[in-house]
């Protein structure tokens, strides 16, 4: 049994979708979540960049004793993991591994569409990964960067023209391709999953990366003796690296949930 907290950090807030998952999987671990809201979107940015940032997202989480951190972002994932996990004595769980395990399993026809940050796409990190696991498999990626900006700013309901517009010009090319399954790869995404289900139809399957890393990160943890105790509730800090003031308000969207947690700032710049 261990009570120590698990680290989550995400780029800005769309690593929430994440610890939703694991507030539903794992119910009895303490989490630790950061959002580094005044630098999102990594996505745009150098590989280099990428790794400095998480770097310092690692250090401030680590300013707590963690036994495990999930990187609940997919651009940090394809881009830094095993640099993070080589420099680091605990777990660390990214988003792409689980995520194209369950991709492999479900698609049919063997061909996976892939959306993401361009960061995450330009990595190529889950197209190798597929054809490691299934050679035979097609993988189609396409960068969505708006739908990042989009999701932070509360764009996500049908109806709301400027997101459907953009979905369906990011979406409907992948539709072309004949693919059967589509792996949302920035945690962002999930909150588009009616909009992204209305372009792609229902014959696609969406794949979370959030929710395929959370069941990752319970199989870790039961693996290495890690687990919490089961008989109790987990609780949850949330830390962001610019205005607090507006986190309860899209937590609540992004948990789905109403939030009475207030987060703390902090300067990332110091770690």
């Amino acid at each position: 049994m261990d009570n120590r907290p698990i680290g989550v950090f995400d780029s800005g807030l769309g690593g929430l979708t994440a610890v939703r998952s694991l507030r539903q999987i794992l119910p009895e671990e303490n989490l630790v979540y950061f959002g580094d809201t005044a630098r999102v979107p990594y996505g745009g940015r150098a590989r280099e960049t990428i790794l400095k940032y998480a770097r310092q997202d690692v250090r401030f989480l680590r300013s707590f004793d963690l036994k495990a951190i999930l990187i609940a972002c997919g651009t940090v994932s394809t881009t830094s993991l095993e640099t993070l996990q080589t420099e680091n004595d605990l777990p660390i769980v990214g988003v792409v591994e689980p995520t194209c395990r369950r991709a492999v399993a479900v698609t049919k026809n063997k061909k996976v569409g892939m959306i993401a940050t361009l960061a995450s796409v330009r990595s190529s990190a889950y197209e190798t990964t597929i054809h490691r696991l299934s050679p035979e498999t097609e993988v189609f990626s396409r960068p969505c960067p708006l739908f990042v900006p989009l999701t932070e700013n509360g764009r996500i309901h049908r109806g709301d023209v400027v997101i459907e517009t953009v979905a369906r010009e990011y979406l409907e090319p992948l539709k072309v391709t004949g693919v059967d399954t589509l792996i949302l790869g920035c945690t962002h995404y999930p909150l588009l999953t009616d909009i992204i289900g209305d372009v792609c139809g229902p014959d696609v399957t969406l794949v979370s990366a959030g929710e395929e890393s959370a069941f990752e990160l319970k199989r870790l943890l039961k693996a290495n003796g890690l687990r919490a105790d089961e008989h109790q509730r987990g609780e949850v800090e949330f830390y962001v690296s610019e205005r607090p003031e507006d986190f309860e308000q899209i937590a609540s969207l992004f948990l789905q949930e109403n939030m009475h947690h207030s987060a703390r700032r902090i300067d990332i710049d110091q770690y």
